[in-house]
């Protein structure tokens, strides 16, 4: 068979391929459904190009202070199209997904306010900036104050210490949609709706905000379609459609993303400054082509639950639970197969295939963590890439590859040097 010649060529052996194929085959009519969902959010996204008069001088770059550059203002246009939401600041200069919430956590709290977490512990890298963990310049040391209520053991809202918890002082909400490095579910757009309409229920003015990082365009609405005040998400994953090489957005309220924009350069000046250069196109191209990139990363992220779970490995989601996000965990239980998974997924890459990972003491996080990730744009977690804290369970994190067959190599070179390593007998 042509296909095996080569997959073998690359590394698999001809009873992995087999192992694999033979699941790929079967979900073919799943994917289907992923295919219809694509479509929408295709015509989603170039319905509100359309309306807003994309034009090819919007590519040219900015400079300087960037007043009037047309193509970063129509672009957050665009956004705002696209999340229904009255404004939109989409900018190379926020960094990274943690840049851009706590561009938008500092922008709308102010000392002697509270932020509340009703999902659980946040993301690692929010620790410090929250205050969790210590560190200079959190909100802690500006005097504002964190309170948490854990999901309970089924992965439902604790309703009722949430609405103990909203005080006087709760300012914001802080919802994260997709689970971190937990094995905890991953939460839909219409979980995400009834838990926003209970809070508003007892405080109104609350602003609900949400981590959309990884979620976008995998269901056919997003948060700020059910009620959030704030959307939050990084370009390198999934908006950027794998060919935006920085940046992050805040999509919502007009009035909270003002905040959030004079946080980000300086008050009086907000939105005005901040010239484009130069990554206008690549922005507009990568989200334009964003649902379908997405739509590869999640058939990956099905076609890994299927082959793990099938060995005996607990996987979150299962292999038949709806996607809300495009992570995929998976329990090995050792070390040792979190360091092989990621070592194949290295080892299935375009660039630095060559190069094996190794776990290291990264900034922000509290254990050593291992990450694969041979991508064009560095850290692009869009692109294929798995990592993974070195601590129990032991699981790791898989997400991306820019596309479906992409990201199935990847799932097999994980797969095949597990199988090398003696840690998994195929079935």
């Amino acid at each position: 068979m042509e296909l095996e010649k080569y997959y073998t060529q690359l590394g698999i052996k001809p009873e992995v391929f087999q192992y694999c194929q033979n699941i790929a085959d079967e979900l073919k009519p799943r994917f289907d459904m992923i295919d219809e969902i694509a479509e929408v959010n295709q015509l989603k996204v170039i319905r509100a190009m359309q309306n807003n008069h994309v034009s090819d001088y919007h590519f040219n770059p900015g400079t300087g202070y960037g007043y009037n550059d047309d193509g970063r203002d129509t672009l957050e246009k665009v956004y705002a199209d696209v999340f229904h939401t009255e404004d939109a600041l989409v900018r190379p200069h926020i960094t990274c997904g943690t840049h851009a919430l706590a561009t938008a956590l500092f922008g709308n709290l102010r000392p002697g306010d509270e932020l509340l977490s009703p999902v659980g512990k946040p993301y690692d890298t929010l620790e410090e900036v929250i205050g969790i963990r210590p560190s200079a310049g959190s909100l802690a040391e500006y005097g504002i104050t964190y309170r948490q209520v854990d999901l309970l053991p089924d992965g439902s809202f604790d309703y009722e210490n949430i609405k103990k918890a909203i005080n006087d002082r709760t300012k914001l909400v802080t919802i994260q949609r997709s689970k971190g490095y937990q094995t905890r579910p991953t939460l839909s757009v219409s979980r995400i709706g009834e838990l926003i309409a209970f809070i508003k229920s007892i405080r109104p003015e609350v602003i609900c905000m949400v981590d959309n990082c990884y979620g976008e365009f995998v269901e056919t609405i997003e948060p700020t379609d059910v009620g959030a005040d704030l959307c939050v998400g990084s370009l390198i994953k999934n908006p950027g459609g794998g060919l935006a090489p920085i940046g992050g957005y805040i999509a919502g309220r007009k009035d909270c993303v003002e905040r959030a924009a004079y946080r980000l350069t300086t008050p009086g000046l907000g939105k005005e400054v901040g010239a484009s250069l130069g990554v206008n196109r690549s922005f507009y191209q990568g989200l334009f082509l964003a649902p379908q990139v997405v739509s590869g990363a999640l058939k990956g992220a099905i076609f890994a639950a299927n082959i793990y779970e099938r060995l005996g490995f607990e996987v979150v989601p299962d292999s038949t639970q709806s996607r809300h996000d495009i992570i995929q965990a998976v329990v090995l239980g050792t070390p040792e197969g979190v360091i092989e998974f990621c070592k194949g997924i290295q080892a299935a890459a375009p660039v630095d295939a060559h190069v094996v990972p190794e776990p290291w003491a990264m900034p922000g996080y509290d254990s050593d963590v291992i990450m694969a990730a041979g991508a064009f744009i560095q850290g692009s977690s869009i692109e294929l890439s798995a990592d993974a804290p070195i601590k129990p369970p032991y699981s790791v994190y898989f997400q991306g590859g820019i596309t479906w067959y992409h990201s199935k190599l990847g799932i097999m070179m994980s797969l095949e040097k597990l199988y090398e390593a003696g840690l998994v007998t195929l079935k």
